[in-house]
């Protein structure tokens, strides 16, 4: 079987804000509800050829640690959304920027999300994990979501009791069977329900890095834990591998100066978390993908 449809050896080094240098065999992107049913036939073509599949979204949620990735990598580019007045809910295409919708909503006077202007996530992606931002968590306000799933080929339809939300945790996440396609919120709850002193979007202005970067790299231990910190009390916010470093503004932001190859960010991750281990007995996990062959 050969699909035309396929672009081969793709450069990806933009498909990650770390921008390391790196191609894929394979790659495609799903723009419409037609892209969507050739993801049966690109399945079969990597059974066929004993390839894996890979799906991604936006480039803050990945690190590519590779030069050639010899899979098939398949990009979610599902744009659009609609905030209905009236009932308050939200209805969202999977690549839409959870940051974007919030940023709007709240210069049209609805500050339900507020805390979520300037993550850097798409809408998938703050599903998956749950995205958690001054003790606003994603399953607060989640209502559905509709699902492809990739074992049966079938669309689903979950409601949050089947989600399986926990601390940075999903059943979309727990799987790693299921493609989303949209969402929809229920808006209406009041937000000082889930109440915090911080201005977030100060805090972002003045205390995170934004670029050549992919946001927070381990997850917090816990919700009163921070990774952050651990960096910080091993003196590596500090310290450059070469050309990769955890951020002086914020010690849980892992940087490319522009230079940084996989080799150098992958020697400073494992340094931290050996580091931390060592130090605190406290294993560090990463919230970002990192993606071998």
């Amino acid at each position: 079987m050969i699909l035309d449809y396929l672009e081969k050896n793709k450069d990806i080094t933009n498909l990650s804000n770390y921008k390391l240098i790196a191609k894929t065999k394979y790659y495609f992107e799903i723009h419409t509800w037609q892209d969507i049913d050739k993801l049966y036939e690109i399945n079969n073509f990597a059974k066929e050829n004993n390839l894996k599949i890979l799906f991604i979204w936006w480039g803050t949620n990945v690190l590519f640690a590779f030069d050639l990735f010899n899979w098939i990598i398949i990009k979610n580019c599902l744009e659009w959304w609609n905030y209905n007045l009236n009932d308050k809910i939200l209805d969202t295409y999977s690549n839409e920027s959870i940051s974007d919708i919030a940023e709007e909503l709240f210069n049209n006077r609805q500050v339900i999300w507020k805390r979520f202007i300037w993550l850097p996530w798409s809408i998938w992606w703050a599903i998956f994990w749950n995205a958690w931002c001054f003790w606003l968590e994603t399953e607060n306000n989640f209502f559905k979501t509709e699902l492809y799933n990739i074992e049966t080929w079938k669309i689903e339809t979950f409601f949050k009791k089947s989600m399986e939300f926990t601390y940075r945790n999903s059943i979309i996440k727990k799987t790693g069977k299921y493609f989303i396609i949209k969402a929809s919120f229920d808006l209406s709850s009041k937000e000082e329900k889930y109440s915090s002193k911080v201005d977030n979007i100060e805090f972002r202005e003045t205390k995170q890095p934004k670029w050549n970067t992919c946001g927070s790299f381990f997850k917090n231990p816990s919700r009163e834990l921070s990774a952050g910190k651990l960096i910080e009390d091993i003196w590596l916010k500090w310290k450059n591998i070469w050309w990769a470093y955890f951020s002086t503004l914020h010690a849980n932001f892992l940087m490319n100066d522009g230079s940084a190859n996989y080799k150098d960010m992958l020697n400073i991750i494992n340094l931290a978390k050996k580091e931390v281990k060592n130090s605190f007995n406290i294993e560090l996990i990463p919230e970002i993908r990192i993606i071998t062959n």
